[in-house]
């Protein structure tokens, strides 16, 4: 045999048993398998809706865009009213989530950090006690550093309640806020 016969003979093989186990019908079954369009009818359902109501306390996908709380880094303003349910939620969530590493006093000497981990700043120093308020909001919302977004885990008005929390002895304009927090945290 020549090389030529000998490579349309080769050919001939692999291109056999590449057809040998197709069907000549192409397959698409991601084409053709169940499913139902968005906002028409289904049996499967008792309302007979194929799309579903949102469940409670989830968030639309881009709903974020139009949220209240949602502010920049330099937003200086407050979005809500303080006032002692506001600072003993944000006490609360404080316990919870912030205290861990940045422990009861603000002072980032939490059992996280006392355990081996990164210490995180103080509260106290006066890099953040001149930040504005939207950063603390941008800092839980997207995370900063070491420390990860608490966005799934903290409510948007939780977040600012925890901050109103930290932040109250350094707010101005809301004389009472500062006498409630003193109250609820035990500052002097």
């Amino acid at each position: 045999m020549t090389k030529i016969s000998a490579a349309l003979l080769a050919g001939a093989a692999l291109g056999a048993m590449m057809f040998a186990g197709c069907d000549m019908v192409l397959r698409q079954d991601m084409a053709d398998q169940p499913k139902t369009r968005p906002q028409s009818p289904s049996g499967m359902f008792s309302d007979g809706r194929s799309a579903r109501p949102l469940i409670e306390n989830t968030v639309a996908h881009g709903s974020i865009k139009n949220d209240i709380f949602n502010v920049g880094k330099d937003y200086a303003g407050y979005p809500l009213p303080v006032d002692e349910k506001l600072l003993l939620r944000g006490q609360d969530r404080y316990k919870i989530y912030c205290a861990p590493c940045h422990g009861a006093q603000g002072d980032g000497n939490g059992m996280v950090a006392v355990r081996g981990m990164k210490h995180p700043p103080s509260y106290h120093i006066d890099r953040l006690r001149t930040a504005p308020n939207g950063y603390f909001y941008d800092v839980m919302t997207n995370g900063f550093g070491a420390m990860y977004s608490y966005s799934e885990r903290i409510a948007p008005r939780d977040r600012w309640a925890v901050y109103f929390l930290c932040a109250s002895p350094a707010i101005e304009p809301q004389r009472e806020s500062q006498l409630i927090c003193r109250r609820v945290c035990g500052r002097r």
